[in-house]
């Protein structure tokens, strides 16, 4: 076993609550999170009452299943501040730290000083601070100085962020002189109110939503939230921002992964009054014109195609039993003789804030507004193209999945099969070589600035273009089972994986093999069926040998790399594995306010110990070959 993955490790904290575990919300893409930091590691506190109260609250938090994200970082916040202030005239008059202060001075002081206005105003969004709201290098060098009143609250960040190097870096050696690779993970987004933001906010168009269209892990798309990148004002100083991330991540990684590299090629662009993903569009993209459009043989009636298609029938499906009184609430009769939404409730973000507010002030009523949110985000996205903005109605998307609307099913039959050709040709086949020319801009100006190994995640809507693209730069593939790259098939075949990939059978975005096992009955059937080879009917519940199966043929595949899961690592062994497979899950994408606190159920060093679970793991790594790799 030569590599270690693991999740974002950057400064996530914003609100100080549990909804800053999410690890892909970074407020510094260069900052490293505190919560990782070994208290003791920087020293002990002086006062033995405090120490003891210390570890007591530590012992107390390490013994739960799952993490306390709010009680551990109150805990170690506390220390890290009473340590400072313990520390500070000799730390701040180290050789090193003025070292790693001067070298990274251009993120670290914005940085700095964000955290410490965010915690005096209350808020990461500077846009409602009552100062400072519009980020200037100057003013925040000259509020940063020693010599003023605050520089504690400012430099006690200086004081984490150095730590947090040195103790990463001594990880990062450690391993290295092991023979162990360190793969990190970078996102593909920034949190719209992040230190990066307010220091570059031309950097991102901050109006619009990243996300991803429809796939397996949610019906209606994934909205990030996280603003999307001006790409051309980032070319215009060659990527620096980009390339300054890399160097930075080199310091502790060996490779990398990208998360959605997708997003190279092209985005899903959400527009920033949308809640949910499915009113999104590429971007870039080649839109269609109105005369595009009609040599197709459909000449644009906005109303019909473009507005929401709302008939009292749909109303009645999408309302049920509140039909009349959602109707009266909400909607309005249009001179075609349907309905239209008032003028109050036509983007999904007035709507939910709207229903939040009526549930807030008549409890009685949850279910009934519960109910109207979800229809009229239902009605919302009852469109069959969604015009450009700023295209003055003569430039059209089409909606994505627009075959599953109500709008597409009540059209003539012969308009249906011009919207099938025209979305074919726009989603499989307009934009290949235009993505490509995109990405073939971006990506190698990144390869260049790093030797570190890029492994690409390209799971979901993936362009025909991509993987000649990340061939041809050596950036190595993801394959998961599960999701496989040909949509003919329903699983992969892990013995036929590129040997540019890195294989796997689960993600953090996805259940463990345990718990897919469980998820769909029929599926599984199939699985031990058809992939496995067995006869017969499938073990209701994965059993180890089963485990044990699926990371053999992982393992035997021809994939450079083959990456697991530590929780699916122990499911090969019944007595050391979680009773409950559900319970190992880390992240539900469909669920964007997903509380992000899984913990491994078993000390690293009482693993080390198990040693029948490390003997037979080690002998299927013998066998399968990978011990040899050089």
């Amino acid at each position: 076993m030569k590599l270690v993955q693991i999740l974002p490790v950057n400064d996530t904290v914003a609100t100080h609550t549990w909804t800053d575990s999410y690890p892909y919300a970074a407020i510094s893409v260069f900052a490293l999170h505190p919560m990782y930091l070994s208290p003791e590691k920087m020293g002990r506190l002086k006062s033995a009452k405090e120490m003891k109260a210390f570890e007591e609250k530590r012992q107390e938090l390490n013994a739960m299943p799952e993490v306390d994200y709010e009680a551990v970082m109150s805990l170690k916040s506390k220390y890290f501040k009473q340590l400072y202030d313990q520390e500070k005239k000799k730390f701040l008059k180290d050789p090193g730290f003025n070292q790693f202060l001067d070298a990274n001075r251009e993120w670290l002081l914005p940085y700095a000083v964000f955290s410490m206005l965010r915690d005096r105003y209350h808020t990461p969004d500077f846009s409602r601070w009552p100062e400072f709201s519009t980020y200037n290098a100057s003013e925040a060098e000259a509020f940063a100085s020693p010599d003023t009143t605050h520089y504690d609250d400012i430099a006690v960040h200086y004081f984490i962020q150095y730590h947090l190097h040195l103790q990463l870096k001594e990880s990062a050696s450690y391993a290295r002189q092991h023979g162990v690779v360190l793969k990190g993970d970078i996102p593909i987004g920034i949190y719209r109110h992040s230190a990066d933001a307010w220091t570059s906010p031309q950097l991102y168009k901050m109006d619009a939503q990243a996300g991803a269209p429809p796939d397996d892990f949610a019906v209606t798309g994934q909205n990030w939230g996280f603003p999307t990148y001006n790409w051309e004002e980032m070319a215009k100083n060659g990527f620096a921002w980009w390339k300054q991330r890399l160097t930075q991540l080199s310091d502790y990684f060996d490779a990398f992964r990208i998360d959605h590299i997708l997003g190279f090629f092209r985005i899903w662009e959400i527009p920033g009054h949308a809640v949910e993903g499915l009113l999104g569009q590429f971007n870039p993209s080649l839109p269609f014109s109105r005369e595009e459009l009609a040599r197709y043989g459909l000449h644009l009636d906005y109303e019909r195609f473009c507005q929401p298609y709302i008939t009292r029938q749909i109303v009645g499906d999408f309302f049920r039993e509140y039909a009349e009184r959602a109707a009266a609430e909400f909607l309005e009769m249009s001179r075609n003789g349907r309905f239209r939404l008032q003028e109050p409730f036509r983007t999904q973000k007035a709507v939910e804030a709207y229903c939040q507010k009526k549930q807030t002030e008549s409890p009685e009523n949850q279910d009934y507004y519960q109910r109207a949110k979800n229809a009229l985000f239902g009605l919302i996205q009852e469109v069959i193209f969604l015009e450009v903005p700023g295209s003055n109605g003569q430039a059209f998307n089409p909606r994505i999945a627009l075959h599953f609307t109500r709008s597409f099913a009540d059209l003539e039959y012969g308009t249906q099969q011009v919207l099938n050709k025209l979305y074919d040709d726009y989603f499989y086949r307009r934009h290949e070589w235009f993505w490509r020319d995109q990405a073939m801009v971006k990506l190698p100006a990144l390869k260049a600035a790093t030797d570190m190994l890029i492994c690409g995640e390209d799971l979901g809507m993936v362009p025909a273009c991509v993987p000649g693209v990340m061939d041809e730069l050596g950036i190595l593939s993801l394959e998961i089972q599960r999701m496989p790259k040909n949509p003919e098939r329903e699983f992969g075949m892990p013995e036929e994986a590129p040997y540019m990939s890195v294989s796997s059978p689960s993600s953090h975005d996805m259940s463990t093999i345990r718990g897919w096992w469980e998820e769909n009955r029929i599926k599984t059937q199939r699985f031990f069926n058809h992939i496995l080879g067995y006869a017969g009917e499938a073990p209701y519940f994965c059993e180890p040998w089963v485990c044990r199966e699926i990371i053999d043929r992982h393992l035997k595949s021809p994939s450079m790399w083959t990456v697991f899961p530590i929780q699916d690592l122990v499911g090969m062994d019944g007595k050391i594995r979680r009773e409950d497979p559900h319970s190992e899950r880390i992240n539900v994408p469909a669920n964007p306010k997903h509380y992000w606190r899984y913990r491994f159920h078993i000390p690293f060093e009482q693993l080390l110990k198990m040693d029948e679970f490390n003997d037979y793991l080690k002998e299927m790594i013998r066998l399968s070959g990978r011990n040899l790799a050089v």
